[in-house]
């Protein structure tokens, strides 16, 4: 029986040891062959050129007063976010809001945060709203779904690559299937860690609103909106998001467990007035 080349073999192996680390927040296993710093490196050369071209455009931050509300907001959410990973207050946090009907915000690794006017004026969402939208996206980089993402897609590049050079040993030339592979890869590796990782960020994300004396349960008055909003969809199997109906569902649970961490944050923020 043919076996695999030294080069292919050691490459694999290297990829296998380092793939999976525990997350410091939820405890899962996570496959990691591109780090934080990495991915916070590339996020931050992207977001420096989005902005840059933003501004140009004159489509950035153009109403002072929804910026200041949106920065007095991801603030406090910024200091829970420090306190639950304490490494991420070396992070240069930064959040912008960019003019777009899309509705959509975002936090890419190392902090760089973004919320859209689309989102600001189809929903049409109160500060504890927000705080729920906010909190979810600074919870993708909190739990490092970033270089998660950036890892799996990198070793499903190597793995089909891998096949393609196994199925050369035997004789067999299976470069066509390439685009077919990457496809059943996306499926059945890719979409279901994209909605593990957005069902992490809810619940995390919630933790930091409430934490943060904002009420965790306006993330349901929120997802209500959304289903108004939100056009065809595809499948659940077929869809980077979970459903938004099961979404609801479950966040209301998560609300429920988190209004006793809101209360205590209010009385709080009450006696340090």
């Amino acid at each position: 029986m043919p076996q695999l080349n030294p080069p292919l073999f050691f490459l694999l192996s290297g990829l296998a040891l380092t793939a999976c680390v525990s997350n410091p927040i939820t405890g899962r296993q996570q496959a990691m062959v591109v780090s934080d710093e990495q991915a916070a490196a590339e996020s931050s050369q992207s977001y420096t050129q989005l902005i840059g071209e933003a501004s140009k455009s004159q489509t950035l931050d153009d109403d002072p007063a929804q910026l200041a509300r949106i920065k007095a907001i991801t603030d406090p959410l910024i200091r829970e976010a420090i306190a639950l990973r304490p490494n991420t207050g070396g992070w240069n946090w930064e959040v912008h809001v960019l003019k777009s009907d899309e509705v959509n915000a975002w936090c890419m690794a190392g902090g760089k945060m973004a919320i859209y006017t689309g989102l600001l004026t189809k929903i049409n969402p109160s500060d504890d709203e927000i705080a729920a939208v906010m909190g979810h996206e600074i919870s993708h980089a909190l739990l490092s779904h970033q270089a998660e993402k950036l890892s799996r897609t990198r070793m499903q590049q190597v793995g089909v690559s891998a096949g393609v050079l196994a199925g050369a040993l035997f004789g067999l030339n299976l470069s066509g299937l390439t685009p077919i592979a990457n496809s059943v890869a996306d499926v059945g590796l890719q979409l279901p860690n994209s909605r593990e990782a957005e069902t992490e960020a809810d619940t995390v994300g919630l933790k930091l609103a409430a934490q943060a004396g904002y009420n965790p349960e306006a993330a349901v008055s929120l997802w209500t909106k959304m289903l108004q909003v939100e056009g065809a969809s595809p499948p659940e199997w077929l869809s980077t998001h979970p459903d938004t109906r099961a979404r609801l569902a479950q966040v209301k649970e998560e609300a429920k467990k988190l209004m006793p961490v809101y209360e205590e944050a209010l009385k709080a923020h009450q006696a340090s007035r």
